[in-house]
């Protein structure tokens, strides 16, 4: 099976489905003839694209990857990860204490 993003004018995700992938490209034919759009693989074990997107993840064009909306104004994109990072503190969530 292959895992699919269909893509909104911004390159947001807007949903993801399955298809089949017994010919190359037949799953992503049917997306087309069927439901239009624009659509992109993605894997569900993160082996191509950085991650399985998610709805409402971005689709980054120029570094090929999925990755997460940005959580504050002050995150940085790791470019290794391709994960935000925030050093605000008062954007840090805090171990609970169990006791």
């Amino acid at each position: 099976m292959s895992h699919w993003a269909e893509l909104d004018q911004n390159n947001i995700v807007l949903r993801v489905t399955v298809g089949d992938n017994n010919e190359p490209d037949e799953g992503y034919q049917w997306l087309i003839d069927n439901l239009g759009g624009t659509w992109i693989q993605t894997s569900y074990n993160g082996k191509i694209r950085n991650k399985f997107a998610g709805i409402g993840d971005f689709y980054d064009v120029a570094r090929d990857v999925f990755y997460a909306p940005k959580c504050h104004d002050e995150a940085v994109l790791d470019e290794a990860t391709y994960e935000w990072i925030c050093t605000n503190e008062a954007h840090t969530v805090q171990p609970t204490d169990s006791n």
